[in-house]
């Protein structure tokens, strides 16, 4: 299973990640969902790279051209609520695919809210057979959400190839998808891996809780 951490490279994903993680930008919730969508353009971008392309004609006023266009059938996956504006920066960028949505939270189990299950209870998607997929969501923390959203969407067709990309990921994240996500055609994306997890299953130094930053707290 391939992994891209984009921390470990020269790129302006790092300016936007910088950003988000800090306290006194985050008071500005439009500042920060719009570094984590532009975060998610800047991404699809680089998945666009590896995608299939094939040639077409096209016709200008001028005359004619042949330009290389992806081939992929494409559906792009997100988890609600803090993958809303991460997915739109996908959507900016792959326009034409289909859309996929699942509503996963957590659910802590003890009064300590050490212990975190994961609820599925919404799936709204195209087929997924032979598609590439991409699932977007902002945190890879424990994976349980990712895997769960994953196996809902895989009741509509298997995919040919999947992305799974996120802002921040920890290393207990990235394990549970190599145990639960097929290693061939699996490929993890993300702007940083954080050093792991606290008592609370969130992720360190991270940012916060990606949804309430994004669209205030919630009951």
């Amino acid at each position: 299973m391939k992994i891209i951490n984009f921390s470990e490279t020269n790129s302006i994903i790092n300016q936007y990640l910088a950003e988000v993680r800090d306290v006194e930008y985050q008071k500005n919730r439009l500042l920060f969902r719009n570094n984590i969508l532009r975060i998610g353009e800047m991404e699809a971008y680089e998945i666009s790279k590896t995608l299939r392309y094939t040639e077409r004609r096209v016709t200008t006023p001028l005359g004619e051209s042949c330009v290389q266009v992806p081939e992929d059938k494409m559906v792009l996956a997100t988890i609600f609520r803090a993958g809303l504006p991460f997915h739109n920066g996908f959507l900016n960028v792959f326009d034409h695919a289909g859309n996929a949505f699942v509503s996963a939270y957590r659910e802590y189990e003890d009064s300590a809210h050490t212990k975190v299950g994961i609820h599925v209870e919404y799936l709204a998607t195209p087929d997924l057979e032979g598609k590439t997929l991409i699932i977007a969501d902002p945190m890879l923390a424990t994976g349980g959400s990712m895997e769960l959203g994953y196996k809902a969407l895989l009741t509509k067709g298997t995919p040919r190839q999947i992305h799974v990309a996120c802002v921040i990921a920890s290393p207990e994240g990235i394990a549970h998808i190599e145990k639960t996500f097929p290693h061939e055609n699996t490929v993890i994306w993300c702007a940083s891996i954080d050093p792991g997890l606290n008592e609370h299953k969130y992720i360190v130094p991270g940012f916060g809780d990606a949804g309430d930053l994004c669209y205030g707290s919630k009951l």
